[in-house]
């Protein structure tokens, strides 16, 4: 039994490595930087969107 448990943890292990190379493999991707690049410039954008109805009248939801 005690076998199993450490054959278990192994390959659970191993499991983890290959996800977690498999993520930076994604991130670091030359596919993935448009969108991360998009996404980086976000919180520098204007918001030249027009208040709503209910903003204009001092109104907020809650």
């Amino acid at each position: 039994m005690e076998d199993l448990v450490n054959n278990l943890r192994s390959i659970i292990t191993v499991i983890g490595l290959l996800c977690f190379l498999g993520i930076c493999y994604w991130a670091f991707s030359k596919h993935a930087r448009a969108g991360f690049d998009e996404a980086a410039q976000l919180p520098l954008t204007d918001d030249d969107l027009p208040a709503s109805p209910a903003e204009k009248e001092g109104k907020t939801n809650g």
